[in-house]
């Protein structure tokens, strides 16, 4: 059986406690990170939209560091846009001045659209 540890980053042991699930799990050489929202340090949500895209990428950022990675270790991201008629150019002028040199794989504009694939 393949041996898998847990990865949680610093200062968010409770929040990932109360709402019982695992931030990142490490198995055979890769890192399946959960979904990060961009939430405030104490587990409340961000009404700010940008503020909210941010946090989520933080979030994820310190997944990241507290597994001894970064972003350029990242293969694939999948943001979930709700209502991206109104907050999709928003979500994608925030989330690709983060990540930088990520490469669009797959975008559908049409009003259906429930992700946008990011490879890196």
């Amino acid at each position: 059986m393949a041996m898998r540890d847990v990865v949680f980053p610093e200062g968010r042991q409770d929040l990932y406690n109360r709402n019982r699930y695992s931030p990142a799990v490490r198995a055979n050489g890769f890192l399946f990170v959960s979904g990060q929202v961009g939430s405030r340090e104490d587990g409340s949500p961000e009404p700010n939209l940008k503020t909210q895209v941010r946090r989520a990428f933080e979030n994820l950022n310190a997944v990241l560091f507290a597994a001894g990675c970064t972003f350029e270790d990242v293969v694939d991201v999948t943001v979930f846009v709700v209502d991206p008629e109104s907050n999709l150019e928003t979500i994608w002028m925030c989330g690709t001045g983060i990540l930088g040199r990520s490469a669009l794989s797959c975008l559908d504009r049409g009003r259906r659209l429930l992700a946008l694939w990011l490879s890196l």
